[in-house]
């Protein structure tokens, strides 16, 4: 089957109210064409119904119906009558005109009408017709009076034409009137079309113009707006995600690299010399299995970030984070052989070590001590020696100390809600802090403040990352607080645990 060409919906609004409209001229012409038509011969059959002829109409059956006197003037009438004697037989006929009279036969066997019931007869030639009524006389005898249909049928067809041309008018009209108020309601609809076109150039910073909400082609300009909104800032992601893919990439090959590089040299250098002294081979040796280490520790942190991203499998549990606190602090004061003071103290800022209580919270415990030790080890890796490194530990609310973005504080996670209860720990350092560029950044992965810093005092950059990511597996966040001058106040936000 051949399917004809669609329509746009300007034809089909154009056409549709078209129809409709001329359907509704139409049926009102109709009715007032039948009831004026009604009207008409119920007018004549009325006439017809009220006429009456006088008794001396009927005196002498010999003699004419009538008998003008001489000099008389006749009145002009469209009446006609016809008279039917008692046998039946046509006796004469009244009324005088140009027109052809009613066609009626000469007995009333054959005359075909109803005694009292008007019905419509055909003239003795052309195309005229009469309407006629039966009658009773006197003493038998009967008549048919007639009033011919020319007026009511003239009448008719003047009304017919001036329907036709009235519904001619009428549909051309809407036609014309139709498309301009349809283009005039679409023109909202074409302005979205040409935007839309304008949208795949490359231009999705384009939005439309007609967002009424009292109009439904506003409140489809403002779905679609918000459509491009949320694609636009889907785009944007993607193109971030993109680059951070391809920058953790080339940062992840860049330092894997270096202690490869060190390894081949120290590889092809033992080649290439096998007779060198045992000093040196042992300098080599200590040398490849340094770098050796270095790769493995990189590549076991960037398991790690993928395990994290991918499905972090934390033990569940209660977590006292003051003696999860105090072991770090602990395990710090070994290592760093007292260069650095290191104290524990509560989140108010208080330093009797009797205010300390117990906080708890929900969580795996290996995982929240390796966040605090590498936050205690970062404190005691990049600021000077002597210089005094805080931890305290508390609980608060979101908004007060913790858990609401302000001037000077970052983190890689979304604010906590306001109000929420929360507990923390706070390491804090008196260090030279951080300009608001860096601490920016200071949460990326492979990102290192100084990138001329030895790596062997440095580490790979993955440290915070690793943090941050397991902070928001335990439905809480990392964030900072520094300013130059001011030194670092690393805080780590937890949910408070319901008892």
């Amino acid at each position: 089957m051949i399917r004809g060409r669609p329509r746009s919906l300007r034809s089909r609004l154009v056409w549709g109210v078209t129809l409709l409209a001329a359907a509704a001229v139409l049926t009102a012409q109709t009715i007032g064409f039948l009831v004026l038509h009604s009207w008409l011969l119920n007018r004549v059959d009325q006439q017809l119904s009220e006429f009456v002829l006088p008794g001396r109409a009927f005196a002498d059956p010999a003699d004419p119906p009538v008998r003008p006197a001489p000099g008389s003037v006749t009145l002009p009438s469209d009446f006609r009558v016809t008279f039917y004697d008692a046998s039946g037989q046509e006796r004469g006929t009244l009324g005088r005109g140009t027109k052809p009279g009613p066609d009626l036969p000469r007995s009333t066997d054959e005359i075909g009408l109803t005694r009292g019931r008007e019905a419509a007869v055909p003239a003795e030639s052309g195309g005229g017709r009469w309407r006629a009524l039966w009658k009773d006389g006197f003493d038998g005898t009967s008549y048919v009076v007639a009033l011919p249909l020319d007026t009511v049928e003239g009448a008719m067809s003047k009304l017919l034409a001036l329907n036709a041309v009235v519904l001619a008018v009428a549909v051309v009209g809407l036609i014309t009137v139709g498309r301009w108020v349809v283009r005039l309601g679409l023109l909202p609809l074409t302005r979205m079309e040409h935007t839309a076109q304008d949208i795949p150039a490359g231009d999705l910073s384009l939005r439309l113009s007609d967002t009424d909400p009292r109009t439904e082609t506003g409140r489809l300009g403002t779905v679609l707006n918000d459509m491009l909104d949320r694609l636009q800032q889907a785009l944007r992601q993607r193109e971030f995600s993109e680059d951070r893919l391809r920058r953790f990439v080339a940062d992840a090959g860049h330092e894997l690299r270096t202690p490869l590089t060190s390894i081949r040299g120290f590889a092809e250098l033992a080649l290439r010399h096998p007779d060198r002294p045992a000093a040196q081979r042992r300098e080599a040796d200590e040398q490849v299995a340094k770098n050796a280490d270095r790769m493995n520790l990189l590549v076991d942190d960037l398991l790690l970030l993928a395990k994290l991203d991918r499905e972090p499998e934390y033990r569940t549990g209660p977590v006292d984070l003051l003696s999860l606190a105090a072991d770090a602090v602990s395990a710090a004061a070994v290592r760093d052989a007292g260069d650095h003071r290191v104290t524990l103290s509560p989140l108010d800022g208080t330093t009797d070590d009797s205010e300390l209580d117990v906080v708890e919270t929900v969580g795996d415990a290996h995982r929240l001590l390796q966040v605090v030790t590498n936050l205690l080890s970062n404190a005691l890796v990049h600021t000077p020696p002597g210089t005094r490194v805080d931890v305290r530990v508390g609980t608060t609310r979101a908004g007060a100390a913790a858990g609401a973005d302000r001037p000077g504080r970052t983190g890689a996670a979304p604010s906590l809600d306001e109000g929420t209860p929360v507990c923390v720990i706070e390491v804090a350092d008196q260090g030279p802090g951080l300009p608001p560029e860096e601490a920016e950044r200071i949460f990326e992965r492979f990102y290192r403040v100084d990138p001329s810093r030895s790596r062997d005092h440095g580490g790979g950059g993955l440290g915070l990352a690793i943090a941050s990511a397991i902070a928001q597996g335990h439905g809480g966040r990392l964030e900072l607080d520094t300013a130059p001058g001011r030194g670092c106040a690393f805080r780590l936000v937890l949910p408070f645990a319901d008892t």
